[in-house]
């Protein structure tokens, strides 16, 4: 079955990309999820708009993927979370949430669905972050988890 990635899927592409997939995984898991759609050809001109609507949010090339990265490492990251006694959030931390604390740390505008977390962040303290700015460079920094 030929389709048309809409968002990104690990190990298999990016929005705009036309891949091949089992007729089941694309039937039964990308349709319904709305992480593609069906490939025809008016479908192949929409392709153009989401590869320049990519373009204008991605990293532009390996130079600014390490400018970025260097931002990012150099970068003390804080997030205040409503948290009981002995540290425990009332919750976890969410992606979205650790990307307004980059931006709120005077960090770039980040993907959250690049994000690399460690499991569930339920407990205050400090946490290695990763994050997969182009496919050479990944940047990592440390997000300290306060109570607040």
């Amino acid at each position: 079955m030929k389709i048309i990635l809409t968002q990104e899927v690990s190990g298999l592409g990016a929005p705009g990309d036309i891949v091949e997939v089992k007729d089941g995984f694309g039937r039964n898991y990308l349709l319904p999820q709305g992480f593609a759609i069906a490939w025809t050809k008016g479908a192949e001109k929409q392709v153009t708009v989401i590869k320049r609507a990519r373009s204008a949010r991605e990293i532009r090339d390996l130079d600014h993927a390490n400018e970025v990265k260097g931002q990012l490492e150099g970068l003390k990251v804080n997030l205040k979370a409503r948290a009981g006694d002995g540290g425990r959030l009332f919750g976890s931390v969410t992606s979205a949430e650790i990307v307004d604390a980059v931006k709120g740390a005077g960090g770039p505008v980040l993907d959250r669905r690049r994000l690399e977390v460690p499991g569930h962040i339920k407990s205050t303290g400090t946490y290695p972050v990763k994050i997969k700015l182009h496919p050479d460079v990944t940047a990592s920094f440390n997000l300290n988890v306060v109570q607040g």
